[in-house]
């Protein structure tokens, strides 16, 4: 084992010990991305309650805003873009007018139906949230130089698009 060794070099060490027939390679990267995932969460999560949200309120009013003027989308839009029920976007619907982050104006051409549109205090706060997680981002990711970064960039993004496009390995579930 050498000096740079972490976490997962520690599992692989012992499951070859114990296993040595298996190969545990897949947990190189799927483990440590689970691992990264876990220790970025909190301090991003931080970000959020620091300006009165959670992640999942944070995900719909960065959608809103990333959707460009007027910044109002149909609440279909909203949770097929954040792939979570249509239960769940109501309760963060709900909880984001209460706070006066979202209105929820008729929908022009049918007048059955509402929009979910951020109010001015909505788009400052997601941007001052954004703004403040980049540069959190950021700061994790200052190990890497520039070059590091776009290779693991890339080097992810292939791998997002063979999971998107290939199916599930079969687990033995039948």
């Amino acid at each position: 084992m050498t000096e740079t060794a972490d976490h997962i070099d520690r599992l692989r060490a012992q499951w070859t010990r114990e296993l040595p027939d298996l190969d545990t390679r897949g947990m190189e990267i799927l483990g440590r991305a689970r691992r990264i995932v876990l220790r970025s969460r909190p301090p991003i999560e931080a970000v959020f309650a620091r300006h009165g949200m959670d992640a999942g309120e944070f995900d719909v009013l960065s959608t809103l805003r990333r959707s460009g003027p007027p910044w109002a989308l149909r609440p279909t839009e909203l949770y097929r873009s954040l792939m979570i029920s249509s239960g769940g976007l109501t309760d963060r619907l709900n909880r984001l007018a209460k706070s006066g982050m979202i209105t929820r104006p008729p929908s022009p051409g049918d007048g059955r139906s509402l929009l979910v549109q951020l109010t001015d205090k909505g788009r400052t706060t997601v941007e001052a949230a954004f703004r403040e997680d980049m540069a959190v981002e950021a700061g994790m990711l200052a190990v890497l130089d520039d070059a590091e970064r776009k290779a693991l960039a890339d080097l992810l993004r292939k791998l997002a698009l063979g999971m998107e496009t290939s199916p599930p390995a079969d687990n033995g579930d039948g």
